[in-house]
């Protein structure tokens, strides 16, 4: 099913932009419509007040009017009102009838409204209908020469001038309230174009869904997603991602605050041009990162975007799978030497050479106790009895010599045969390594071990050139190798396993001038916690 089009927002908000303009317009004129034409009554009621009293002014008039002069008074009072271009000028005796009137049929009759107020010495101004329509008016009492009260002047102005004054200024005002709604309708339109330029001619309703959809999207998703600017600046980041950084990121931060690690920090600065991902360590964690450049079609940088997923448990179980292959080649190793011996000492025998046989057992014997770690006693551990068989064997072939120093001491079974060899595997395979590829003859390698409690301390030293003091700390971090890309991920895995048991990998010396290059590992908790006081029996199995 179809979504039914909605009208364009810009198109809403012009409407809703001229709408508003226009209903404070009306407002506007009509609140300044009430008040002006409140003014304006004022003013006229004050314009007719004011003619009233000059006519009032003239005391020979009301000696007329007190003479009953009628005639003269309506001359006068013609003339006021033509001068004054008033509706009407009526004046009256002190009884209120009319001496002077424009029409001339009203001449002699009361007045309309009541002139008790004039001839009581009071003026007043009001808004009356009278017999020539409404019409603002004021009245003042008529005086002869002695001051005595002979009468009323009452003048009076058309209200329809005042209707046709206040519609004069407001014809003045509506084309300054018809631009104002064009300059609201021409602004509105300038942001509705640049609110389209900025949404990339997407409407609100459509960001709005957008901006979910990315928020679902970047947080249901199991990698890590950190995106910046093209000023380095963090423009957004998931949850994943702060996890997997160990990081607490805020959007707007500098990325060099973040302190990420050295090889995030390289691929971020320069990314690989064919996309290639890296393996970093962060903290504990081994990291696959990815950095891409993000741009318009149009060639407009907008920053880049890194992504990285967590390959800890990948890499740990890779350096544990490699411990128990060499665990069980040299189980296998000894299994075919143990086969062909018995092959050996079976076939003397069916021939009755019995002096023979004792004499080869007598020599495999000897073979067994001399450089054998299989057998040696001091090490109860079958697991790293069997490693060392294996490893001894690829030792040898790469002209190494792996041994076990006489001072080892492990009489107790591993409860953490895993985590163990994974360490010990990895410390020993960089030695190995560092050994043959270095200059020093004889090329050694020489291993201790010893209990402290349940705790296994080891050590591993190497005749290899050794490790140039600036580089004593970063060798620990993820992808730091001598020996070419895509190395460097053992003494890594090794410091974060032991870590997680709640000891620690540490290098204990350089091998600088001639000295022997060598790690140190403590690994507590991984031994049982009831010693062996003397060497094992025939036939007891360890771990």
């Amino acid at each position: 099913m179809t979504r039914p089009r909605r009208m364009p927002f810009t198109r809403q908000m012009m409407m809703l932009q001229v709408a508003v303009v226009a209903a404070l317009g009306v407002v506007s004129l009509l609140v300044a419509g009430f008040f002006l034409r409140s003014t304006l009554q004022h003013q006229y009621e004050q314009r007719a007040l004011s003619v009233a009293r000059t006519i009032a002014a003239d005391r020979g008039l009301g000696d007329l009017v007190a003479a009953d002069e009628q005639s003269r008074v309506q001359q006068i009072a013609g003339a006021q009102e033509r001068s004054a271009h008033a509706l009407f000028v009526v004046i009256t005796n002190d009884r209120g009838v009319r001496l002077a009137h424009p029409n001339p049929d009203e001449i002699g009759k009361m007045v309309s409204t009541d002139p008790e107020e004039a001839l009581a010495g009071r003026e007043n101004v009001s808004i009356e209908r009278g017999t020539l329509g409404l019409s603002a008016r004021g009245k003042v009492p008529l005086r002869d020469s002695s001051g005595r009260i002979v009468g009323e002047i009452s003048v009076g102005f058309a209200a329809t001038d005042i209707h046709d004054a206040l519609v004069r200024v407001l014809f003045i005002v509506l084309p300054w309230a018809l631009a104002a709604v064009l300059i609201a309708v021409l602004l509105t339109a300038l942001l509705g174009r640049r609110l389209k330029r900025l949404t990339l001619g997407l409407e609100p309703s459509e960001v709005a869904d957008l901006v979910r959809e990315r928020e679902a999207v970047l947080h249901g998703i199991s990698e890590g997603v950190l995106a910046v600017d093209t000023e380095r600046r963090v423009t957004m980041c998931n949850a994943e991602a702060i996890r997997l950084l160990g990081k607490e990121v805020r959007l707007g931060a500098d990325l060099d605050d973040l302190a990420l690690a050295p090889d995030l920090q390289r691929l971020m600065r320069h990314p690989a041009e064919d996309g290639r991902a890296i393996t970093a360590v962060s903290g504990r964690r081994v990291l696959v990162a990815k950095h891409r450049p993000v741009a318009l079609d149009d060639g407009t940088d907008l920053g880049g975007v890194l992504t990285v997923q967590d390959r800890t448990e990948l890499e740990q179980l890779t350096s544990e799978l490699a411990g128990v292959r060499s665990m069980t080649s040299a189980l296998r190793a000894q299994r075919h030497e143990f086969a062909n011996r018995m092959h050996t000492v079976m076939g003397l025998l069916h021939t009755s050479n019995v002096q023979d046989a004792i004499e080869y057992l007598s020599d495999s014997v000897k073979f067994a106790h001399s450089e054998d770690v299989s057998e040696n006693p001091a090490v109860r551990s079958n697991t790293i009895r069997a490693f060392f068989a294996g490893k001894q064997s690829a030792a040898a072939e790469s002209g190494v010599a792996l041994v076990l120093s006489g001072q080892s001491w492990v009489p107790q079974k591993l409860v953490a045969p895993v985590e163990v060899i994974t360490v010990l595997g990895n410390l020993v395979d960089n030695a190995i390594e560092a050994a043959r590829s270095s200059s020093a003859r004889p090329a050694r390698v020489e291993v201790d071990l010893l209990s402290e409690g349940t705790k296994l301390v080891m050590s591993v030293a190497n005749t290899g050139d050794g490790i140039p003091a600036e580089r004593a700390e970063s060798i620990f971090v993820g992808g730091v190798s001598s020996r070419g890309e895509g190395r460097g991920m053992g003494l890594a895995i090794a410091r974060t396993t032991a870590e997680g048991l709640g000891g620690q990998l540490r290098l204990s010396a350089l091998g600088a001038e001639g000295a022997e290059t060598v790690f140190v590992a403590e690994l507590p908790n991984v031994l049982e916690a009831a010693a062996i006081e003397h060497c094992m029996g025939d036939g007891e199995e360890g771990r």
